[in-house]
């Protein structure tokens, strides 16, 4: 959708296709008439361009959620609470999440590809220092850091598909770098569980840096020239008002809400699990505790129906049942056997991702103009809400044990059930509100 009302530049980010390009190529599902140059699967480029942002999407997700198994033993290195290793997670998703929107707005000047390579240059670069941090505060710095580079490439790689692949071969492409986000979320906890486990967790962040370094050479040296990008102005005062504009309607604002509260049950769970699987009952190792995280497969597998569950039961009704899977999982895990602690995370992530997925995709169908930047502004809600999650559940840990982290999970799933029954009290409202349409006279 062209920004043409608001003025705003094009922001894009997570699967929001960017407003500078044509309407008849913004849509994915739609194909399209051919474009000389675009990408698509037989002609030359589309390969590799699909090769290299798995590559980079495999990065970006190892190194931001790097610590995330290692909390435990970063604890016991420091002398830190939960609460206080958590913000090696909570720094970098926090300035993740700050950094969205400029950043996305600095590619509209200075270019996708260019703003993808910097960001990773940078982000690596860090992740090669972070290992030896010699305290608690400077490992945490170093994490914000890198959480502020890795801003620039979620932001742009969207853009730059959407610039440079034909509609038809959109979706497949965007599919390929979302499975690098997950595959190098669920590698980097496994990879650096297992090798903290023999060799201290500082050796494990090193492996993780060293897994983005190769994945950046393969994308610097893989990705194609970008040959559809034409720079735009940078407008602070334009980009405000739409800002603005969507802060402004009250579906946007308890569509960002849903996806914060999601994420803080999700940040909250997936931050602390370490600790309670490594306590006793449990007692178990670094490595067995990082292989929890293949439970993450679970979340494509319900990512995929939610388009189905939303066909059927509406978007309310889907968030119902993603709600309820959520709380089932969480009072399933207050048990202290293995087997109901690990079924309970699996409901917990199909319950999320197909919550998260109907959340997200509503953005978009919700933005009437600005789409981008509404993306935009969920995803800075998105990775607020794993900050919070992440250092409240950390916290709720040292207070209260697992019961704690339990009933702040909870009470955030009670804050989605409320946001979606005023949003259905709303739309009753409107409808009873909007004027009886007038008889048809035959």
């Amino acid at each position: 959708m062209p920004p043409a009302s608001t003025g705003a530049p094009t922001v894009t980010l997570g699967a929001a296709a960017p407003s500078s390009v044509p309407a008849s190529e913004s849509a994915p599902a739609v194909a399209g008439p051919a474009v000389p140059g675009r990408l698509e699967p037989g002609r030359p480029g589309y390969r590799r361009m699909s090769f290299s942002l798995f590559a980079a999407g495999v990065a970006t997700f190892a190194l931001l959620y790097s610590t995330q198994a290692l909390l435990p033993a970063v604890s016991a290195s420091f002398g830190a609470t939960a609460g206080q290793a958590s913000w090696t997670v909570s720094a970098a998703t926090g300035a993740l999440a700050l950094c969205v929107l400029p950043l996305s707005a600095l590619s509209e000047r200075f270019g996708r590809r260019r703003m993808m390579t910097a960001s990773l240059a940078v982000a690596v670069l860090v992740g090669l220092l972070v290992p030896f941090a010699p305290s608690l505060g400077w490992l945490i710095a170093l994490r914000a850091v890198q959480g502020a580079a890795l801003a620039g490439l979620p932001a742009s790689a969207m853009a730059y598909l959407a610039e440079e692949v034909r509609p038809r071969a959109l979706v497949a492409a965007i599919g390929l770098f979302v499975a690098g986000n997950s595959i190098g979320g669920m590698s980097g906890r496994i990879l650096t569980g297992w090798i903290a486990q023999l060799w201290g967790w500082r050796a494990a962040l090193g492996a993780v840096g060293l897994l983005a370094a190769g994945c950046a050479v393969v994308f610097h040296f893989m990705i194609p020239r970008a040959r559809h990008f034409t720079p735009g102005s940078l407008d602070p005062r334009a980009l405000a008002k739409t800002v603005t504009t969507h802060l402004s309607d009250p579906l946007l604002l308890r569509l960002y809400a849903i996806g914060a509260l999601f994420m803080t049950v999700f940040g909250a769970v997936y931050t602390v699990i370490g600790y309670r699987l490594a306590e006793e009952p449990f007692s178990l190792p670094q490595g067995v505790v990082g292989s929890v995280f293949l439970v993450y497969l679970v979340g494509t597998l319900s990512s995929a129906a939610a388009g189905r569950l939303v066909g059927r039961l509406g978007r309310r009704g889907a968030l119902y049942l993603a709600v309820s899977t959520t709380a089932a999982g969480l009072l399933l895990s207050l048990a202290d056997r293995l087997a109901a602690v690990l079924l309970g995370l699996v409901l917990i992530t199909a319950g999320f991702f197909a919550g998260h997925a109907v959340a997200s995709s509503s953005v978009s169908r919700t933005a009437t103009t600005g789409r981008a930047q509404a993306s935009a502004l969920y995803q800075s809600a998105y990775y607020l809400g794993s900050s919070a999650g992440g250092t409240l559940g950390a916290v709720a840990f040292h207070s209260g044990g697992w019961t704690g982290t339990v009933a702040l999970g909870l009470f955030a799933v009670l804050g989605v059930v409320t946001v979606t029954l005023y949003g259905s009290r709303a739309a009753r409202a409107e409808r009873l509100r909007a004027p009886d349409p007038e008889p048809v006279h035959n």
